[in-house]
C-alpha cells in the first residue's frame, strides 16, 4: 500500500507503530532504502475515517509560514491510496516518545514544554483555519454545542441527576463562557504530544493527531490535564506565560468542563454504535463522578469567589486592626468592631439628631445633642477691657495699700508724734478695701485714685522706719 500510496518508495522493512493511540488507527513503521522512516496509517471505524480526511485538510493548509510559528514539527503527508472504502495515508515519522498523563512530572520540563506548545497553537492566524473551510466556532456556538451534548446525553436516562444539574449550571453561566476563540487542535491529549531529550532537558519535538483542527474553545485543547495531578498547575502556568493573548480567568473551569463532557460523548458513541460495552462503561464512569461532584466542593464549575480564608488568617489581620485608644462598651465586650476612624458616640448622637428622611429632628434632645444649634450671643469686647483695667488697677491699689500701712505702723512706734501721716495711711488703706470691693461686684471696675504722699514722704527721709524696706515693684 505505501509504495502505491508513495511514488518510487523503496522499502527496506517495516514494523509495528504506535504513539500508545487508542486502536482508532492500523499503524505501522516504514524504512525506505535511502534511511529514511515513515508511518502509514489506515483508519479502523467511521469516525477515525472522518477525522483522517479533516487532518488532511488542515495538514495541507498549515502552510510553511504557519508551521514556521510553532516550536515543534507537524507530520507532512507523503502521499495516500483507496484500501477497502477507506485510504491508506503516508506521513513524515517523527521521532520520539510518549508520557502519559499521570506520569508527567511537575515543575519545568516536560509540563513546561507542553504548556508553550499549547499556547504557540492558540497563538496561530484564524485565517487559514476558515480559508480552507474547517470549523470556525463563536463562544456562543461552543456554548450551543456543549448544551446540545448535554440535552443528547439526557435524553438517554443513564445520565445522572447530580451531574446533570451541575453541566446545566455551567452551561447557563454567562461568565463561563466569555472568551475569545483561537485556533485550537480539538483533540489533544498526553499522546499528542512527542517529546525527545536534550541537554536541557526532555522536550517537545511534535504534535500528532489534527483530525479536529478548527477555531474555537482553547480550553478545549486543555481538557486532558484533569488526569495530569500536579503537573496540571505547572502546564497552564507555562500556558498562561507562553500565551500571546491572556487567557481568560474562567479557561480552567470549562476545562473541566469540556473533561467531564468527554464522557457523555462516550455514552452517545456506545448509544450510537448500539455497544453495551460502550455504554456500560460510560455509566461505570458517570457514576464515579457523581462521587467526585458531591465529595469535592472545591472545584466548581461555575466562577469562584475567591480564596477563603482560614480562622488563623483572619486572627492574623484581626491584630494588625488599628484600635481606638480608652474603653467603652464596645470594646470591653470583645467582639465589637474596633477602629480609629470614629467615634461611635459621636455617630449616635448624629443619627439620634435625624429622623427617617436624614433630616435635622426640632426636638429639644436634637438641639442639645447638636452644638452646631446652640445660640449664641455678642461678645462686650468694651465690659471685657473695663473688667481688666478695673483688675489691674486694684492690684496696684492693694499693693500700695499694704506698703503704706506698714510703713505708718513703724512710724508710730518710733514716732508717735507723727499721726497725721499714720491717718492719712488708714484713709489710703479704707480707700483701696473699697476698691477692691467695688472690683467684686461689679464688672465696671474703675481705677482707685491713690494718695501717694505718705509713700513719697517715706522715701524722702521724712519717716524713717524701724527696718529700711523699700515697696515692692508692684507698688511702685
Amino acid at each position: 500500500m505505501a509504495t502505491s500510496a508513495v511514488a518510487d518508495l523503496q522499502l527496506v522493512g517495516s514494523g509495528p507503530f504506535g504513539h500508545g493511540q487508542t486502536g482508532d488507527f492500523d499503524s505501522a513503521l516504514l524504512r525506505t532504502a535511502d534511511d529514511r522512516e515513515l508511518v502509514i496509517r489506515v483508519p479502523a471505524n467511521e469516525q477515525s475515517a472522518s477525522d483522517q480526511s479533516v487532518e488532511l485538510i488542515a495538514l495541507q493548509a498549515m502552510t510553511a509560514g504557519i508551521r514556521s510559528r510553532l516550536p515543534f514539527e507537524v507530520p507532512n503527508v507523503k502521499g495516500q491510496v483507496s484500501v477497502r472504502g477507506t485510504r491508506a495515508v503516508v506521513y513524515d515519522y517523527l521521532p520520539g516518545y510518549n508520557v502519559e498523563a499521570a506520569n508527567i512530572p511537575a515543575g519545568d520540563g516536560v509540563a513546561s514544554s507542553i504548556g508553550a506548545a499549547i499556547a504557540a497553537i492558540h497563538s496561530l492566524p484564524g485565517s487559514f483555519v476558515a480559508e480552507v473551510g474547517l470549523p470556525s466556532l463563536t463562544a456562543a456556538d461552543c456554548r450551543t454545542e456543549a448544551r446540545n451534548i448535554i440535552e443528547r446525553s439526557s435524553a438517554t436516562r443513564l445520565l445522572p441527576a447530580a451531574v446533570k444539574q451541575r453541566w446545566t449550571d455551567a452551561a447557563a453561566d454567562e461568565a463561563l463562557w466569555q472568551f475569545q476563540p483561537t485556533v485550537i487542535n480539538g483533540s489533544l491529549n498526553a499522546e499528542s504530544f512527542v517529546i525527545t531529550d536534550h541537554e536541557v532537558g526532555p522536550i517537545v519535538t511534535g504534535v500528532i493527531g489534527w483530525g479536529s483542527l478548527r477555531v474555537g474553545d482553547p480550553a478545549r485543547d486543555l481538557h486532558w490535564l484533569s488526569g495530569a495531578g500536579d503537573a496540571a498547575d505547572s502546564v497552564l502556568a507555562a500556558y498562561r506565560l507562553s500565551a500571546a493573548r491572556h487567557p481568560d480567568r474562567l479557561v480552567s473551569q470549562r476545562s473541566m468542563l469540556h473533561a467531564e463532557l468527554e464522557l457523555a460523548r462516550w455514552l452517545l458513541h456506545g448509544v450510537d454504535t448500539r455497544d453495551q460495552q460502550v455504554i456500560d462503561d460510560a455509566v461505570s464512569l458517570l457514576d464515579g463522578l457523581v462521587d467526585h461532584v458531591l465529595g469535592d466542593l472545591m472545584h466548581p464549575l461555575s466562577p469562584q469567589t475567591g480564596p477563603i480564608m482560614a480562622v488563623a488568617d483572619v486572627e492574623e489581620m484581626l491584630s494588625r486592626t488599628p484600635q481606638t485608644r480608652g474603653t467603652s462598651a464596645a470594646q470591653s465586650s470583645g467582639i465589637a468592631m474596633e477602629t480609629d476612624s470614629y467615634d461611635r458616640s459621636e455617630l449616635e448622637e448624629a443619627l439620634a439628631a435625624e429622623d427617617s428622611n436624614g433630616r435635622p429632628r426640632n426636638d429639644e434632645k436634637s438641639r442639645l445633642s447638636n452644638t452646631d444649634a446652640i445660640e449664641t450671643g455678642p461678645i462686650d469686647l468694651v465690659g471685657v477691657e473695663k473688667a481688666s483695667v478695673g483688675n489691674a488697677g486694684a492690684e496696684r491699689a492693694a499693693a500700695a495699700a499694704r506698703a503704706a500701712d506698714g510703713a505708718s505702723g513703724e512710724s508710730r512706734d518710733s514716732h508717735s508724734s507723727m499721726d497725721a501721716p499714720s491717718t492719712n495711711a488708714r484713709s489710703t488703706d479704707a480707700r483701696s478695701t473699697d476698691a477692691r470691693s467695688t472690683d467684686t461686684s461689679s464688672t465696671d471696675a474703675y481705677t482707685a485714685e491713690l494718695d501717694f504722699s505718705t509713700l513719697e514722704a517715706a522715701e524722702s527721709g521724712e519717716i524713717t522706719p524701724l527696718t529700711q524696706r523699700r515697696p515692692s515693684s508692684s507698688a511702685e
